[in-house]
């Protein structure tokens, strides 16, 4: 198969394929999925021209890791950019509770840290569980006053900023890190650490997509004017673009699900699988990089690499923006 473009990740030499790979399914999201299927999904990718792959060590407590550890370091170094996140350190399990939206994960626990040892041990123990020598990008992962709470947000910040940031730095100025950023659900932290931080890249997730585009008033710009790259992640808002009824990983409400029914129906009007249009979307930003796409198996991996491709006639987009669905300043595929 015919590779995929690549983008450069902000100022750095990395470049990434605009289609990436992300993990967070085969760690066991939402369905099971075996050390066998996993490890097909990366292998499928690759064949098919992926070169980025993502990972957590949230994603299955490990389980993530592993797969694509194991799969990766049958490859080409050089020749694939990998990403994974710290934030999280991983603890053995005490107790019989697991999220309920993990199936079959490693006995493990996550304890948020986002101090300088934090960030240093997460970063030392996935190279362990990856089982290689180097990781091109490290996002710090979930932080913000969503995922923790607005009273606790800005003491956590006071610690990155204070603690943890030092050692994506140091990390990055030994050579032992490509790039540095940080990876969430929250746009507002993002822009909140524009303002202290000398960042590559920031992985976004669901909030630049093909039904939100609320960071095209301030976060993307200001992204585009500091040469820091975006990553857009959960491009289908968690499934509801791609024909589930989750919307940000919990049932849709009644005004979401309409809102994706008009986008849906403008898509049939054209003949163009909404799937296609929500992968394609948020490329046309000239500060994405590139999209992470979580296949569940490899039929869902190659369906979204040839929906990548699929043509989409300009009219489709003028229609989604003449009925107010889409920002007006929203680029659109050419």
């Amino acid at each position: 198969m015919e590779g995929f473009e690549t983008r450069q990740v902000g100022r750095t030499p990395l470049r990434l394929t605009v289609l990436g790979l992300g993990t967070g399914t085969l760690g066991g999201h939402r369905i099971p999925v075996s050390r066998e299927e996993g490890e097909a999904v990366v292998k499928a990718a690759w064949w098919a021209g992926v070169r980025y792959f993502d990972t957590a060590p949230f994603y299955g407590f490990g389980k993530a890791c592993r797969i694509v550890g194991d799969a990766l370091r049958e490859l080409p170094r050089e020749d694939w950019v990998l990403s994974t996140k710290a934030g999280r350190l991983l603890r053995p399990q005490t107790n019989a509770g697991t999220p309920a939206a993990l199936r079959h994960p490693m006995p493990f626990e996550d304890v948020f840290d986002y101090s300088y040892d934090g960030i240093m041990r997460s970063f030392e123990d996935d190279l362990q569980r990856l089982g290689i020598a180097r990781i091109d990008i490290l996002y710090v992962h979930d932080i913000g006053a969503r995922q923790h709470g607005k009273d606790a947000h800005p003491g956590i910040m006071r610690t990155f900023r204070g603690s943890g940031y030092r050692a994506l730095e140091q990390l990055r100025s030994s050579g032992q890190l490509r790039a540095i950023g940080i990876g969430v659900n929250e746009w507002e932290v993002l822009l909140e650490a524009i303002n202290w931080g000398d960042w590559d890249v920031f992985l976004l997730a669901g909030r630049y997509t093909l039904l939100e585009q609320t960071p095209l008033d301030d976060l993307l710009p200001r992204c585009l004017r500091s040469g820091i790259s975006v990553v857009i992640g959960a491009q289908f808002n968690t499934g509801i673009l791609a024909g589930r009824d989750t919307w940000n990983y919990r049932p849709a409400p009644s005004e979401i699900g309409g809102r994706v029914k008009m986008i849906n129906a403008i898509c049939d009007s054209h003949q163009v699988p909404l799937v296609a249009a929500a992968l394609q979307f948020p490329l046309a930003h000239p500060a994405v990089a590139a999209i992470l796409p979580g296949p569940r198996n490899v039929d869902e991996f190659k369906a979204n690499a040839k929906l990548l491709r699929y043509p989409i006639p300009p009219a489709l987009w003028a229609d989604l923006r003449n009925a107010e669905l889409l920002h007006p300043d929203a680029p659109t595929p050419v």
